[in-house]
């Protein structure tokens, strides 16, 4: 019984460090110089993967480096049925907030119909870029496994965090804490 308590508690005092080792990581200040290689997916306190794509609006979009606004990079899909029900909320967080962040909205065209995705930003009255992701190198590159991903993206160029579908009240918290980042 002694033995049994023993081993309790040091599983306590192990797992509770192990949760103040990660709070407290997030919330140091850094400005990430290493990239990620590109065998592996983008993670947090590394740089994000750069890369030049063109959107729907015909204009040439590039991410990678530092940027005078944090990036809410954004992965998509038409037939993706968590896109939809994200979509209404970025539109929501982007209208409020989108003087203050950029938005791109990455289509997965390799898997998406071009005329689908057209449809899904008409229906959503998107205002934000909507980058075309033709030959899927790009997604290649992030390496997510689900839809929708978002890569939060701060100045310098590093990924914050990694989310996918969240309640608008969260959303917007990590938006904000983006902002300020």
């Amino acid at each position: 019984m002694k033995r049994n308590a023993i081993v309790l508690l040091a599983v306590l005092i192990l797992a509770g460090f192990a949760v103040y080792q990660n709070s407290s990581a997030n919330d140091k200040e850094y400005a990430a110089d290493t990239a990620v290689p590109t065998e592996t997916a983008p993670k947090p306190n590394f740089l994000a993967p750069g890369f030049t794509l063109t959107g729907l609006d015909g204009q040439t979009y590039e991410v990678g480096g530092k940027r005078d606004k944090p990036l809410f990079l954004n992965f998509w899909a038409s037939w993706c049925g968590p896109c939809e029900l994200e979509a209404p909320d970025l539109k929501k967080m982007y209208d409020k907030y989108g003087d203050k962040f950029d938005l791109y909205a990455v289509n997965i065209t390799k898997n998406d119909r071009l005329d689908d995705a057209k449809d899904f930003v008409k229906q959503f009255d998107f205002k934000f870029p909507v980058l075309l992701d033709k030959d899927g190198k790009v997604t290649e590159m992030y390496r997510f496994q689900y839809i929708p991903t978002t890569f939060l993206i701060d100045r310098n160029g590093a990924v914050r965090e990694i989310i996918h579908v969240l309640e608008p009240k969260e959303l917007e918290r990590k938006i904000k804490k983006l902002i300020e980042s």
